[in-house]
């Protein structure tokens, strides 16, 4: 197996600062939107506000910080990376933030950025455009001069909703010896909204903002994670969903080489990518522009950073969302830079759950039998004998659970069979699927009648001290998350997930090798993974 070129080894190349005029006027002033945070008991016990105070204090570039000690790991939250990006800041690149004087209180999380779909968070869960802030976890007992791996985490959410702030990382970084780094950063139009003016005054392009917040949060990590006993050399970029595509951007997007050196990619296919061309999201922001009153060309600029953003809000669906290729910041997606050989070449770890769509494919609840099959002909016109014997009524619960194994193994099962066959010729990687048949689903998305276990996101309660759980895990199902973090944590600290009285988990390769991550510590390989999802189907 090929092992990654020298970017592990290298010198690092040194970022370019940022250089934008700095804005520290408070967030209310712009007008932002912001509730209120109501409290709420974390589990695991995962503090999310104050706690008792560290006795020791963190010097980074922008000031001293002092955190809080939760059993036996340590909170800094609410760092800021960046500017807020309000008035001539927004629809523009991060700026560097401020710095200030004395200590800064990190006992305190940010607000969630502005979400453009419901869902993402709780009901209480503060929001607010002065956003761009990340929470560092790590061990209690760091010495000054260890170097611990990083984990950076990329929420998902679809690009419009979701926060780093509901995945606490204090038991991750305590169990796995590490640094764990959960972000936000812009969604919706905030962050992907592409306009020919505003392009006229942003470098490499517009449409990017959400990916360059990404890439500042990394070059944040380079500037300061050293202070908290992290080593800046070892940085592994992890996300799920829309974060699991955002790791993909950064695999191709050539300023992020030297930011980090392994990536997990979950629950998203590096080889089916969501992006749009800048050229067409420029017309569908020219659109969008005007829908929200914006349509003097003259002014345009100074209209979209001035508008309500509850304005903003309301017309979600009238722009081009996801990353925007073409640009001078994404010149290609992911296949054409891999094709190209441009890609940043680093250790992969990905993988799915097994019935992804049960949670996202909610709309079609009430599907019948008719319908299933209307569906599939409509859909594979050219497969559906195929699939209608592949996947008959009779060996699922509902027509619901028919649909959407369906649509998970056309989807992200065999697509993320695509990446890990491409990457392994080129560098190590490691398969998974999770398979918990009882897993809890996310807070908010029950289905009366229907059974959306092991669904998209049902593995993120498992690796996090994660807000959005329905209820708690079982006995069985923490050996579980004890099993999975310490597979993450050994695969960041050297690219090999492997850890003592865990299963074995070989590399994918000429063998497809797929650790089936289950209840119990009862984890295993497969080597049929194609067959039971029929990718031979999928993939023709």
């Amino acid at each position: 197996m090929p092992t990654p070129t020298a970017h592990e080894t290298a010198s690092r190349p040194r970022r370019l600062r940022r250089t934008l005029t700095l804005l520290t006027l408070p967030a209310l002033a712009a007008g932002l939107l912001t509730a209120t945070t109501a409290a709420a008991d974390p589990p695991r016990g995962q503090g999310h506000g104050r706690g008792d105070r560290a006795n020791e204090l963190v010097v980074t570039e922008q000031g001293k910080v002092r955190g809080v000690t939760t059993g036996d790991a340590q909170q800094f939250l609410g760092l800021p990376y960046a500017a807020p990006p309000v008035r001539e800041l927004r629809f523009a690149p991060p700026a560097a933030p401020a710095g200030w004087e004395g200590v800064r209180e990190a006992d305190q999380q940010s607000p969630a950025c502005l979400q453009f779909q419901p869902s993402g968070v709780r009901e209480e869960q503060a929001v607010s455009e002065d956003c761009l802030y990340l929470d560092v976890y790590r061990p209690a007992d760091v010495a000054e001069d260890e170097d611990l791996p990083v984990m950076v985490w990329f929420h998902g959410g679809g690009n419009t909703q979701g926060t780093g702030v509901i995945y606490g990382g204090s038991s991750l970084a305590e169990k796995t010896r590490s640094i764990v780094v959960t972000i936000n950063y812009r969604l919706g139009a905030l962050g992907f909204l592409a306009h020919p003016a505003l392009s006229e005054v942003t470098p490499g392009g517009s449409g990017n903002y959400a990916l360059m917040d990404q890439q500042a949060s990394l070059e944040w990590v380079q500037d300061n994670i050293s202070a908290f006993g992290g080593d800046a050399d070892n940085v592994t970029i992890f996300g799920q969903s829309a974060g699991g595509g955002a790791v993909c951007n950064m695999l191709a997007a050539p300023s992020a080489e030297g930011l980090f050196d392994k990536a997990i990619i979950q629950s998203s296919a590096c080889f089916s990518p969501t992006s749009n061309t800048l050229t067409a999201g420029e017309e569908g922001g020219e659109e969008y522009a005007t829908a929200v009153g914006c349509t003097d060309p003259a002014t345009v600029v100074e209209c979209l950073r001035s508008t309500w953003p509850g304005t903003l809000i309301a017309h979600q669906g009238e722009y081009v969302g996801g990353a925007k290729t073409e640009s001078g910041f994404l010149p290609v997606a992911f296949p054409d830079a891999f094709a190209q050989g441009t890609w940043n070449k680093v250790p992969i770890m990905t993988g799915t759950t097994r019935s992804e769509d049960r949670l996202t494919a909610q709309s079609r609840a009430d599907i019948t039998a008719e319908g299933v099959e209307e569906f599939v002909r409509t859909t594979y016109p050219d497969k559906a004998e195929q699939v209608l014997s592949l996947y008959p009524l009779s060996d699922f619960q509902s027509p619901y659970d028919q649909i959407t194994q369906i649509t998970t193994d056309a989807g992200r099962a065999c697509k993320t069979e695509l990446t890990a066959r491409a990457t392994s010729d080129q560098v190590p990687t490691y398969r998974y699927e999770f398979d918990d048949p009882t897993s809890p689903t996310l807070y908010g998305f029950e289905l009366a009648g229907e059974d959306i276990s092991n669904a998209h996101s049902a593995e993120l309660q498992y690796l996090f001290d994660f807000t959005l759980g329905a209820e708690p895990l079982t006995a069985e199902q923490e050996r579980l998350s004890d099993q999975m973090m310490r597979y993450w944590g050994s695969f960041a600290h050297d690219g090999d997930p492997n850890h003592r009285g865990a299963p074995y988990w070989p590399q994918y390769g000429d063998e497809e090798n797929v650790m089936s991550l289950r209840p119990g510590g009862d984890s295993t390989v497969i080597r049929n993974f194609s067959e039971q999802h029929n990718c031979g189907l999928w993939l023709s």
